[in-house]
Formats: C-alpha cells, sequence, structure tokens
C-alpha cells in the first residue's frame, strides 16, 4: 500500500503543532479518504515511524489518539486497526447538529463553504411557502465531528427576514445561534425525506469519497413556533459514517 505519510506534507503544516498531533490528522485523513477501510490493519509502528521520520514513541501517541476518538483500534499482538466511524445523527422534532455530536461525546459544528443570493426555484419556494422567484439567502455548509466530514449541505432562507444569517452560522458554527440572533427563540422540523442517492463530484469532494460511494439525502423543512417555514436544507450524509436515527419523540 502507498505511504499515507505525503498525503498531506508534514512541512505545509503549523510548525507549533507537535509532531505527533500532525501525524494523527494525515493518518486521520487517509481514514477518511479511503486509503484505509474499516477493518484494514494499519502499518506497523515501525513502519509509520520510517514513513515519518520520527521515533515510535511518537506513533504511539498518533495512534493512541486515534484511538481515542474511535477511529482505531488497537489489539495487543496484532497491529492497529480501522474502526467503523459512524456516528448516530437524530432526526426529531428538534435536530440540532452540535447536540448530536455532544451526545456521542465528540466535537465539531458547521462550517459555511458559500454564501450567497438567489431567486428561489419552484421546489424551495413550494416548501418555504413563498411566491414564485422569492429572494433567498443560499448557504452550502460542511458539518464535521472531530475534523471528519459528515454531511455537506445546500440551506435556504427567506430574505429580507434572515439577511445576514451567513455571518453569524461561520462565527459560531450554529444554525441556532444564528436563528437565535434573528429572534428565532425556537423551531421545529415539520418534514424529513430520506433518500439514497450517488453524489455529484463537488459533493463527494466535500464528504472525502470516491462518486461511486452512495450518500443518503435528506430534504427537510423547519418552521418558527408560529408555523411558518424559515429553513428548506438538502442535506447530503456520508452513508458509512452516519446512522441516521428517525426519533419518535420531542
Amino acid at each position: 500500500m502507498t505511504s499515507i505519510s505525503s498525503s498531506v506534507p508534514l512541512a505545509k503544516a503549523d510548525p507549533r503543532e507537535p509532531f505527533w498531533t500532525r501525524i494523527a490528522s494525515d493518518l486521520a485523513d487517509a481514514i477518511v479518504r479511503g486509503a484505509y477501510r474499516p477493518g484494514d490493519r494499519l502499518p506497523s509502528e515501525n513502519v509509520l515511524a520510517e514513513q515519518f521520520g520520527v521515533h515510535r514513541h511518537t506513533i504511539r501517541k498518533s495512534l493512541a489518539s486515534l484511538c481515542s476518538k474511535g477511529l482505531v483500534r488497537s489489539t495487543q499482538g496484532s497491529g492497529t486497526y480501522v474502526e467503523d466511524f459512524a456516528v448516530d445523527l437524530v432526526l426529531a422534532k428538534r435536530t440540532r447538529h452540535q447536540h448530536n455530536l455532544s451526545h456521542a461525546g465528540l466535537k465539531g459544528g458547521l462550517r459555511v463553504l458559500r454564501a450567497r443570493t438567489t431567486r428561489a426555484t419552484k421546489a424551495q419556494a413550494s416548501a418555504l411557502q413563498l411566491a414564485p422567484r422569492s429572494k433567498l439567502l443560499l448557504l452550502d455548509v460542511l458539518g464535521e465531528a472531530e475534523g471528519v466530514p459528515l454531511h455537506v449541505s445546500e440551506r435556504a432562507f427567506p430574505l429580507p427576514r434572515f439577511a445576514g444569517l451567513d455571518a453569524v452560522v461561520a462565527e459560531t458554527g450554529s444554525i441556532t445561534a444564528a436563528f437565535l440572533a434573528a429572534d428565532v427563540a425556537d423551531y421545529t422540523r415539520r418534514e424529513s425525506r430520506i433518500t439514497a442517492h450517488l453524489p455529484d463530484p463537488e459533493v463527494a469532494a466535500h464528504l472525502r469519497q470516491p462518486p461511486s460511494r452512495p450518500v443518503l439525502r435528506v430534504d427537510s423543512v423547519n418552521v418558527d413556533t408560529a408555523g411558518v417555514p424559515i429553513e428548506f436544507a438538502v442535506t447530503w450524509f456520508a452513508g458509512d459514517r452516519v446512522h441516521l436515527v428517525v426519533a419518535h419523540h420531542d
């Protein structure tokens, strides 16, 4: 198997960052990209130490970090193996990305990839109960956990009500915080429609997976406390990293 130490060159990393964390990031990136699949055995500590030009003790710290995050497991006398990385994400009346991650013991948030003003498509206008061609704020957003991409989404919000919402999401990594800043104290999920698809190249690239690997697509509508639609989202989930759990309670 190809050496992974050249996949994300250490020389480009922050020089203040410890070697073991940089190596752990390289290994995690290789796992996320599919260079190592669930169940695969990683190279031995000696081989990795030679690849990265460090002592075995440094590699041991890197692998221990990956073990603590659930990416790999170490078996005494056998080696280190890639774990199944799958996060339970709950689709419920109140669906919150950061709450899902916190419940799973993970850290992460939402990252705005692009923000733009556009006119509503027929599907967007229908979901948001707007007149055709109404103005929308459209955000492309990446959802991550411990640096691993879990989903990428296209989220539409009515204008002018949610002008500036993109800046708050970019700052906080949270749609809930952005809604709160726009005087939406609470909101709920009206519906979630789940289908399976092959991703287009852009979605696959954001999820760091090949286009031949299926994703789960969820079309969802959120409403405010008055029942007015405030968000229509199309979200593509990495099928091998996410378990979608439909909850039948608040």
